[in-house]
């Protein structure tokens, strides 16, 4: 019997640019949201003292964190729907779906960046107590959790943006598209860094909009189930 393991390559295929918008900003209504918002522009000031103008080090630390929020989430909705017994709405696929394609998007950048050794051990620390942050979040708020994936998905398209300019001025350069890249996104052999950022970017600004969306339906159903107690 063959016992060899065969790898099946994930494929996607890219979203059109023009069906996203890129400057979509959810403004923060309430505590949650305020708090939310402000921890994720902490976050920016961090990574722009750290990082500066060098955005594919940046791309390359900060996607080893991306990809934990979808998997938490998927994780805790799995189980919430074993112990009351109910669907999940789509919700665990769409999230693990969001983990894997931000684990590629750092696939592709570890093709083309080689982190530092310092960069390698603040990705153990940070990735060690954001996983666990998020967990404990996401048990306690998760609409304020997904609020706060929204805000990170609206900084990285920012990021993005910058990264984009950089190449365009000459000043990163426009190198090849990696094996990898081609292969996920089915992109044409000539394909370049800059035309893989730009759907990297489009699928930043999805995971946008659906953790927005998320957090929105969260509210929803609490703000309902606050007024069917309130009529009793």
């Amino acid at each position: 019997m063959d016992t060899k393991r065969t790898r099946i390559s994930p494929k996607r295929s890219p979203q059109p640019e023009e069906q996203i918008s890129l400057t979509r900003h959810h403004e923060p209504r309430g505590a949650r949201d305020r708090i939310a918002f402000g921890f994720v522009k902490f976050l920016r000031f961090i990574a722009d003292t750290f990082f500066a103008k060098r955005y594919g080090h940046r791309a390359v630390v900060l996607e080893t964190v991306a990809a934990v929020p979808g998997m938490v989430g998927a994780t805790l909705q799995h189980l919430r729907c074993l112990r009351r017994m109910r669907d999940d709405d789509g919700w665990i696929y769409t999230l693990l779906d969001e983990a894997e394609n931000e684990r590629m998007h750092l696939m592709t950048f570890m093709a083309i960046i080689r982190p530092t050794w310092f960069e390698r051990v603040v990705v153990v620390i940070v990735q060690g107590i954001f996983y666990n942050a998020f967990f404990l979040l996401y048990l306690c708020s998760p609409r304020t959790a997904h609020r706060v994936v929204g805000y990170f998905e609206e900084e990285a398209v920012i990021s993005y943006n910058h990264y984009l300019a950089q190449i365009d001025s000459g000043a990163d350069e426009n190198v090849p598209a990696p094996h990898v890249a081609i292969d996920y996104w089915s992109l044409p052999a000539d394909a370049r860094l800059r035309d893989v950022i730009v759907i990297i970017r489009a699928e930043e600004a999805m995971h946008r909009d659906v953790n927005h969306g998320f957090a929105d339906t969260l509210q929803r159903k609490s703000e309902h189930h606050e007024r069917m107690h309130s009529d009793l």
